[in-house]
Formats: C-alpha cells, structure tokens, sequence
C-alpha cells in the first residue's frame, strides 16, 4: 500500500497532537471528542504511523511518541477491523522508527510492535523476529539498541505464543549481547532471554553451555539492571537446567547470598527469589543449601526489616475513621456451592492458606525473605532453628523497634517448620508476644497478632499452654480487633478467625464477650476490614454450630445494625442503618457479607425463622437484578455490561442454606416469588458455578417443596441433562445429585424422561479415573433412585453399571441416600438377575458393606431376599460357583447369611425381643417344674 496523507487532514491530526498537551479542561475535553471521531475511520492509523516515522525533524518528538501511543490504543480497539493493506503499511511503517535518534521514540516503536503482536495470530507477522534479527546485526548501535528494545517487549508479553523453531535462531544472537560494552544493551539482551526462559526452556537447551558461560562472565558486571537480570536468570534455571547448574551451584550460592543484602532492593528481591525457587527442590535444597546455612539466616533476619522507603512507615498510626480507598480493598470471589456426601474439593479449588501473610502489602524483599525462610525452616527443621534462635533472642531484646518487629516476623514465618523445636520456649515466648500486643508501635502490634495466630493450633490442642494461655490470646485478639489502628484490627481479626478454625467448640464459653467485640468492631471497621470482620462471623458461626442459637446470643447478633434482621432488607434500594439494606447490588462488601449470613443460617437453625423472609426476598431481588442485566448484555454488548456472577452465586447459595437449615418455612416463600422462573434461567447461563449453585438449589428445594419444583419438572430436567459432562465435575456433580433428588419426588413420572439421561448416567459412573469420589457416589444414588420407578427402562443396562454402582455404594456409610440406592439396584436386580452374573462378587461385597440396614432392606435381603431369589434362578451349580470365587471373609458372612438369615437381618430391638421372651419361657418353665415337683411330694397322696 502506498500511502500518501492529504496535507490539510495532516495537518489537522498535528495540530490535535499538539492542543493535546494543553492544560485547559475545554481544550481537553474537544481533543478527546476529535480522537474519538477520528478512530472511527480506517486511515487515521496511517497518519498517525506516517507522524511517527515519516516526519523525524519536521515536529517534535513528545507529538510524535503521543502518535504512537494513539496509534497504539487505536490497534487494540480497531485492529481486526483493518484490511490488510493498512495492516501491513503500519507494520513495515514503525519499523523504520526503531533505531530513531529520540529513545522515547525507540521505546513507542517497541510498543506498538508488541501490540500488533498480541492482537493478531503469529502468522500474520512472520517475518518479525527474523527482521529484528537483522536489525540486530547492523553496526548501527541505535538500531540495535531499538530492536532490542522490541524483543524485549515481544517476550514479555507474547514469548508463550512462539514455538521453538521461531525462537531458537534468535538466541546466539542475542547471547552476543551479553558481551556489549554498553550496559543497557547487555541488560536488554538478559531481560529477552529471561522471558522466554519463563514460559519455554526449549530454545536454549541447543546453546544451554554458550549460555551459562556468557552468563557466569556477568558476575562482576556492575551495572545493576544487568546484576538484577543475572539473579532472574540463575533463579529461572533452577527449575529447567538444574543438572546443567549442579556444579555451579556451591559458587552459585555464594553470589545470591551476596546479592539478597544488595542496597538496592529490586536486586535484593530478585535474588531473594532464588531461595523460594531451590526449595521446590527438597533434596538438591537440604544438599546444597545446609553448608550456607550459617551465612544465609543472618542475610534473610536482616532482609525481614521494613526498609526506609516502605509506605507502611509513613502511613497514619490511628486511621480507624479514615474511611479506605476503593483501590485499597482487593476483590473477593465466591466459591460455588457443592452438593453430596462430602462436598467434592477440585485439586485447583483447595483452599488457599493465608497463614504466610504477614499482614498485607505489595510483594517486597521483607515479605520475600520472610516467605523463604518459612520454606527452609521446612526442610531443614532444628538445623536451621540452632542457627537462628540466637540471633532470634538478641533481635526479640533490640531496643530498636524495627529490629524486634522482624524478629516477631521471623518467629511466625518458623512456626510451620520448626514448631517442634520452639514448642520448649512457647512458655517464655507468648507471655512476650501478649505483652507486645501493648506495643505503642502499631506495625509491632499487627505483626504480632500474625505470630500468634501460626501458633494458635498448639495452644488450642496442647492442654496446658490451653490452661495457662489461651484466654488471654482470645482477649487480647478481640481487644486488638477494636485497636484505634486499621493494620492492627485486620491483623487481629485474621488471626481471630484463624484462632477460631483451631478452637471449634473450645469457643462456646466465651461467646458471650466474642459477640460484644465483634459487635463493636462492626460499628466501627471501614469497609476493608469490614470483609475481614464477616469471614470472622462466619467462621464463628460454623465452629460453634448450634450453640449460637442460644437466645441470649441471637440478641447479640440483632445488634450488628440489622445486617440481615431489618425491615428494609427486602428491598435492594430502601434507605436504611443496616449493612445489608444500605448495601447497593454492586458492593464488593455484598460477598462476604452474603456468606457470612449462610454460617449464620446454618448455625441458628429455628432461632432464624424471624429474619428468613427478608434475606430471601433479597436474594431473589438481587438475582432478578442480575438476570435482567444479563438479558440487556446480550442483546447490547457494547451498552450494557455483564453482571457480576458471584452476585447470583452467592445469592443463590444463599437460598440453598435457608431451604436446607429450614426447609418447613420455605414453600408459601417460594410460592409467592419468582425464584423457580429464575432459577430456569440461571440453569442456563454460560457460567458454569452459575449452573452449579443453581443446581445446589435445585435439589434442595426439590426436598423442600416438591411441589413448586415439580411444575416446571420437564424443564429442569432439560437443562440437567446438558450438564452430565464429568470434565466439569462440581457443575455435573450438582445436576446429577438433583436429578437423583427429583427422581424420589417424581416417582413413576420420572420414565418419560429417562431415557436421555441413561447413556449420560453411566458414562459418569463408568468414569473412575482421576474422578471425585463424591461424584461417583452421587451418580450411583441417582441411577439406584431411577431404578425404583424407572427399573424396566434401566434393567437391560444393569451389566454396564453394577460394579461401579456397587464399588462406590460400599464406601457410604449407612444412611438413607444409600437406602434409597439399595431398592432400586434390587428392583433392577429382579428384573434382570443375568445382567449381575459377572459382578455378581461386587453386589455382595455391598451388601455386606451395610452394618444396620433398615427394615425395609431387611426385608428385601431375608425372606424372599435377593440373594435367594438370585441362587433360585440361576440354579445350585451357578450359585456353588459364585460362591467358591468369593475371598474367604465374604464367602463366610455371606454363607453365614444364607443359613441363618432370619436372625442375621433382624433389627437389634427385634432380637432383644427375642431373647428377653426366651428368658422369660425359661424362667417360666423352671419355675412351673418346681411347682409341680412341690405338688407332687409335698401333697398327701
């Protein structure tokens, strides 16, 4: 494409450039107009890349750098819409700029070729690197430098988009630079190399000894960046070339050593990272790292004081009325509802561990060496406490403060790994620890509240640190949770609600004075700790459980200003005190507070049938909301933004405690919302933890009010049938345990939809690899429920799903779920007994799972049991067979079974009714002989 710009339109773009620098809010504000205008059409890209290359001397630099930057937000927001002529016109147009006298130029050149990059596929700009290549080797240093700079940003961003073969040509060159007298361009070449070393090591393994032998040479560099570079890249190759590095490592260590206590702290981090990085590695770790131990403990204390320039030490001592900035609170995600046995727990949904946060911040050298020193004290247990114990006591003493705050730090970052060794001074330590709780210096209090709370499980299960400690630790948590300091009373609230995990039930004396302190904590906390403040409500809730019923407490909890118990709380916008009334759908504040209400739920019980119409009315509110914003979005994408999902979630989840805690009171609730209207709505939205909650609910309130549920039945079970996939395990875990909940409300009318779900249904069970344990049981309650009204439909398959049916069954302790599975495997059973015969050894290995099985099962498995019915039609011989290929313990009971199975499946009561009359008919008999032996000598003949 040839380009060539209309003088007066160029000019009018300059002339934009230039009144973009002005200061006047009314020049400002007809700029962003204009900008907006010109994005609209295709070649405002053109004269915006033709300003920045093609006009070098004719204005200034600031204007042409602002054309790259709007050319840069113009490729993010239009770049797929160009055709390709203007693609490749801005591609081969900015790349004259790379080597532009102005660096500020070289820079936006970088940036709009990384842009590009990220915008479209690899293919579309193949020759990039090999041009930048190129570029490279020219004599010029400013066109060097320039595409350096564009590497370096290209990998950054897209290194993980590259296969190897694009990446492997570029490195020799690259590792040339490692020599290049100019620090920037060695730091460059470094920063590139460690990019792609973060997301593939494969480019460099072919040059792997070129590597570390340019690498090693920078061990004297004394530019910083390149220093801060060579820790990055001695760090990345522990993880993919650590038999390349084993060697070195001795000398290795010795450098990072040096480096973790450099003056400047973006070097002293990055090295600092290596020891969480060689930890990963237990055995190369304790090897390697043990012989250093006694230079590198002293290093990371050192590292574990705040330094001059942290934020922290500058912040208001006393800012409890300071209201927090929006920025300062993080965002917080629900985790969706999970229904069954035991809850099913993905191996990427693990609960993340908060005992390693030392109280919030940024990532820094402080926290970094407090994180590394957790991990060593990990493998290396007492050798590492005998080196740092001593210094630990001279750090604890200090007068200075900030010494003794990093060894309060250090205390709790070894709590984990060496408690067994500090469990001796826990009689000296905490009586200190109390009293620094006093400290004047609020950074002193909040870190110690942290160390306590890695403590908290000793002194809650050691009887007497319990005795001598733990309600003192309780009282001072609480009294710390009110302190006149925002660090400190999340600090103390955290440390509570982790106290709280430990202490379960050990709580319920002192709950009386917990309620009063959270009660004023309520009233005072901005909105961050806020947060903090209801996770503590609802860990309390769940570690109490019913206790918290007790009416003297439930007064208590009214006080919180009516965060659930108000007469507003219906009504989403209702100007009100309480937290959840004066809460607008949108409050980040609305999550935990949503979850904290559902621990109440659970622990309250009938206490909370006063406040269950206005928390449900308010759920169903905010689902509406949500629905109806998310019927805009997708009929306006551009207008209307999608709603918040944890929204619906909670809510949802919500609604699943209330029916669950009190499933009498929920039927005129249901009858008079929308709830089931919307509930079919959220069967079908997009996100699955939407589904999966809504599921959740599903059969909750399928158990609860079968009525309501069962008139949209046909759909439901429309939308629970597209969910039976086992790669999405909650979500299908979900819909499965609901339809098995449907299938016992249903009865009969369950046939005319099973046949969809059959083929589903034993897929999933037949699934037993890297499947959830919960998951499978659920699928085998289902299919068992089916089979009680469906058995003539699913009979025929039974031969494909018995085993597994049966190998999970046996797992469950006895229950009714599992009763209810039992009479439909024996009603499918009778109908087709051949369909058992090859796993007919599983079928009684669950039977012989059960320990009490009700009367109902008894008298399924006696009398006219299964297993006689089972021997009568497939005859003696079959049956001796069976019999013989059975382990010796089952053969046994199961033998056992047959000839006595009258008093085998008789109820305990039943058989003590037994004996007690068998009693009495002896006693009876005896003494009816001694009468009649009386009246037969003693009487005159």
């Amino acid at each position: 494409m040839t380009f060539q710009p209309d003088q007066h339109e160029l000019q009018q773009v300059i002339q934009l450039l230039r009144h973009a620098h002005s200061m006047d809010r009314e020049v400002q504000r007809t700029v962003q107009v204009q900008l907006v205008q010109l994005n609209e059409h295709q070649q405002f890209c053109c004269y915006l890349v033709f300003i920045l290359s093609e006009m070098k001397g004719q204005i200034d630099s600031t204007s042409r750098s602002l054309a790259g930057l709007l050319l840069k937000n113009n490729i993010r927001a239009k770049w797929n819409k160009y055709p390709q002529d203007v693609k490749f016109f801005v591609r081969t147009t900015c790349l004259k700029s790379i080597g532009d006298a102005e660096p500020l130029i070289r820079a936006t050149v970088g940036i709009i070729v990384t842009t590009i990059v990220m915008e479209e596929n690899m293919c579309d700009w193949p020759d990039l690197l090999d041009t930048l290549a190129t570029v490279l080797m020219q004599p010029d240093e400013l066109m060097q430098e320039g595409a350096l700079g564009a590497l370096q940003k290209v990998f950054e961003d897209s290194a993980d988009r590259y296969e190897c073969e694009f990446l492997r040509p570029i490195m020799p060159k690259l590792l040339i630079f490692y020599e290049h007298h100019n620090a920037k361009m060695r730091a460059l070449a470094m920063n590139s190399v460690n990019c792609i070393l973060m997301v593939n090591n494969d480019p460099i393994d072919f040059a792997i000894d070129e590597f570390l032998t340019a690498l090693f040479a920078r061990h004297n560099d004394n530019d910083e960046e390149v220093q801060k570079q060579l820790c990055r890249s001695l760090t990345l190759l522990l993880d993919t070339h650590i038999e390349k590095m084993m060697p070195h490592l001795p000398n290795v260590i010795e450098y990072i050593i040096k480096k973790t206590q450099d003056h400047n702290e973006s070097i002293a981090l990055e090295a600092c990272e290596f020891w969480l990085s060689i930890a990963e590695n237990n055995e190369i770790c304790r090897t390697m790292v043990l012989p250093h131990l006694d230079k590198l403990i002293p290093v990371l204390l050192g590292s574990m004081r705040y330094s001059e320039t942290d934020p922290a030490l500058k912040a208001n001592e006393e800012d409890s009325s300071v209201p927090d900035r929006e920025e300062d609170i993080k965002p917080r995600f629900h985790k969706s509802k999970q229904h069954g046995l035991g809850g099913i727990m993905d191996s990427d949904d693990e609960d993340e561990d908060d005992d390693d946060d030392d109280g919030g911040g940024d990532w820094n050298i402080r926290r970094c060496a407090a994180a590394s020193l957790d991990v060593l004290a990990s493998i290396f247990g007492k050798d590492l406490l005998d080196k740092l114990f001593p210094l630990l006591k001279d750090t604890l003493m200090n007068d200075n403060w900030l010494v003794k705050e990093s060894g309060i730090l250090a205390l709790g970052a070894i709590a984990e790994g060496c408690m067994d060794g500090v469990v001796p001074h826990l009689g000296e330590l905490i009586p200190f620890m109390l009293a620094m709780m006093f400290d004047k210096k609020p950074l002193v209090r909040s870190i110690t509240c942290w160390t306590l709370s890695r403590y908290s499980s000793h002194i809650v299960s050691d009887e007497n640190f319990r005795q001598n400690f733990f309600k003192d630790v309780l009282a001072n948590l609480l009294r710390c949770s009110l302190d006149s300091n925002k660090k400190v009373q999340e600090a103390a609230c955290s440390a509570f609600a982790t106290l709280e995990e430990e202490a379960g039930e050990q709580l319920i004396p002192f709950l009386g004075e917990i309620l009063e302190q959270l009660v004023k904590a309520f009233q005072c906390y901005q909105a961050k700790n806020l947060l903090i403040l209801y996770d503590a409500i609802g860990t309390l809730a769940n570690s109490v459980g019913e206790a918290l019923s007790h009416p003297h407490y439930v007064q208590e909890l009214v006080q919180f200003d009516s965060i659930i118990y108000n007469s507003n709380f219906a009504d989403a916008h209702a100007t009100t005190n309480g937290k959840m009334g004066a809460s607008k759908h949108e409050d980040k504040e609305l999550f935990p507070l949503l979850e904290c209400i559902s621990a109440i739920v659970s622990a309250m019980g009938q206490s909370f049938i006063p406040y269950i119409q206005p928390v449900f009315t308010r759920c169903c509110n905010l689902i509406e909301k949500c629905v109806q914003q998310n019927q805009q979005h997708l009929m306006s994408p551009e207008t209307v933004e999608a709603p918040e999902t944890d929204f619906i979630i909670v809510a949802l989840d919500l609604l699943s405690g209330l029916a669950e805690s009190l499933p009498d009171h929920m039927p005129p609730l249901v009858t008079n919302s929308k709830l089931i209207e919307l509930m079919l709505f959220c069967s079908m939205d997009v996100t699955t933890d939407v589904r999966q909650s809504c599921f959740a609910l599903l059969g909750d309130l399928t158990k609860a009010c079968p009525e309501r549920v069962l008139i949209q039945s046909s759909n439901f079970i429309f939308f629970l049938a597209q969910n039976l996939d086992p790669t999405k395990i909650s979500v299908c875990n979900n819909a499965i345990w609901a339809l098995g909940e449907l299938s016992l409300k249903m009865g009969p009318a369950m046939k005319q939809f099973v046949g969809p779900i059959t083929e589903p249904l034993i897929a999933v069970i037949n699934t037993q690899q890297n499947m959830q344990r919960t998951l499978l049981e659920n699928t085998a309650i289902t299919i068992g429920r089916l089979g009680q009204f469906c058995g003539e439909e699913l009979a025929p398959h039974i031969s494909r799903f018995i085993r597994p049916c049966c190998y999970s069954l046996r797992n469950i302790k006895d229950n009714t779920e599992k009763e209810s599975a039992f009479i439909g495997l024996c009603n499918m059973i009778n109908m087709n007994p051949v369909g058992v015969l090859n796993d007919f050894i599983f079928w009684c290995d669950a039977i012989a799972s059960w320990t009490t099985p009700t009367e109902n099962l008894r008298a399924l498995f006696a009398g006219v049991s299964i297993l006689q019915s089972f021997k009568l039609q497939v005859g003696d011989y079959n049956w001796n067979a069976f019999i013989a290929q059975l382990p010796p313990p089952l053969r046994e009971r199961l033998t056992a079974f047959m000839r006595f199975k009258f008093f085998f499946f008789l109820s305990p009561a039943a058989i003590i009714a037994i004996f007690i009359n068998i009693i009495i008919i002896y006693f009876f008999f005896v003494w009816c002989v001694k009468i009649w032996r009386f009246l037969l000598f003693k009487l005159p003949r």
